[in-house]
């Protein structure tokens, strides 16, 4: 595949974007082998690659092994199983770890010393991942870019930046270029403020100065791309259902025996998309509001999600100077 000069413009350019993989082990390594399946010269990958949960494996007498998995006892009769059981959690989106009777005891009483193993566990995955992403991609001209969500710990991020490569590009808060400078891609994985207190939500008034900092490093909008994790407030890519912050865990508010729906995404990010106008704005973020359309001349999109399930939701964009030819939304 062969890449572009600084000197000319690419006739068509394809990237792939997908978000919010959450951990899910074979949802990223579809990501990363999209590239040739799709034949995208780069892929774009948004924000909360980190996963939700660990699950300990405890090991019992007599070489046997048991866990808990959303609430349902698993007894692993050997090692095979214990890996077959780490697989099925892994395309999940979970984390496992094999602990010892007095070690499980210690982390059931011990908040910190579970949030320990949970991001040691995390960060050792998202070290495969890039592992992984740099070595199928080796010897191709494809670039993976790669920025964090509300999600992702601040930690997490600093080993993304840690670990990149040749072909992994962590590209938070940064202005990037694609296709040899005809392009240029500004990330943000920040969120508005949600009902679950992630670690990187924020107020408004601060997404919009995290926002202007950002787009200071572009100088055409026409092509611009803005990688914005949260989707533009009432966009119908931001549609999800109200929850009742007063309960714990959060519940969906109804009314008439259904979900009371609203816009859940960033005021700031929309009107950051009304005044710049870029060529093209990807978001997640919203599991459930998969779409594609236009705020102004930015097509905007929001692939989706579904890792749980092992499956890639995605979209295939293609760019012909500063126009959007193509939006392909894609599922497998």
């Amino acid at each position: 595949m062969r890449w572009f000069s600084k000197k000319e413009k690419p006739a068509d350019f394809r990237l792939f974007f997908a978000t919010d993989v959450h951990g899910s082990t074979p949802t990223f390594r579809k990501f990363v082998n999209a590239a040739a399946f799709y034949k995208v010269h780069a892929l774009v990958l948004g924000g909360d690659i980190t996963g939700k949960m660990l699950v300990p494996i405890l090991r019992e007498t007599g070489g046997r092994f048991s866990a808990t998995l959303q609430e349902r006892p698993y007894l692993l009769e050997n090692e095979e199983e214990v890996a077959a059981f780490a697989k099925h959690v892994a395309k999940m989106g979970f984390y496992t770890a094999i602990v010892a009777p007095e070690e499980y005891a210690q982390l059931a009483q011990d908040a910190e010393a579970r949030e320990r193993l949970y991001r040691e566990q995390a960060r050792e995955r998202l070290r495969e991942w890039i592992r992984f992403a740099e070595e199928r991609l080796s010897g191709t001209d494809v670039f993976c870019y790669i920025t964090g969500g509300n999600d992702d710990p601040p930690e997490i991020l600093a080993l993304l930046q840690e670990e990149a490569r040749e072909h992994v590009v962590a590209c938070e808060g940064r202005a990037v270029e694609l296709a040899g400078g005809a392009y240029t891609m500004v990330s943000l994985g920040y969120s508005n403020p949600t009902p679950w207190q992630t670690p990187r939500e924020v107020e408004e008034e601060t997404m919009a100065r995290l926002i202007a900092e950002v787009v200071a490093g572009v100088r055409d909008f026409t092509t611009a791309i803005f990688n914005f994790h949260a989707p533009p407030v009432d966009s119908t890519l931001d549609t999800c259902p109200l929850l009742d912050n007063s309960t714990d865990p959060p519940t969906v508010v109804t009314s008439g025996g259904q979900p009371v729906l609203y816009g859940a995404g960033s005021r700031a990010v929309r009107e950051a998309i009304e005044r710049f106008q870029p060529l093209l704005s990807l978001h997640g973020h919203i599991h459930e509001s998969r779409g594609l359309i236009q705020i102004g001349r930015t097509t905007a999109v929001n692939p989706g999600s579904e890792y749980g399930e092992g499956i890639l939701r995605g979209a295939i964009v293609v760019l012909s100077g500063d126009r959007v030819r193509s939006v392909q939304l894609t599922s497998g």
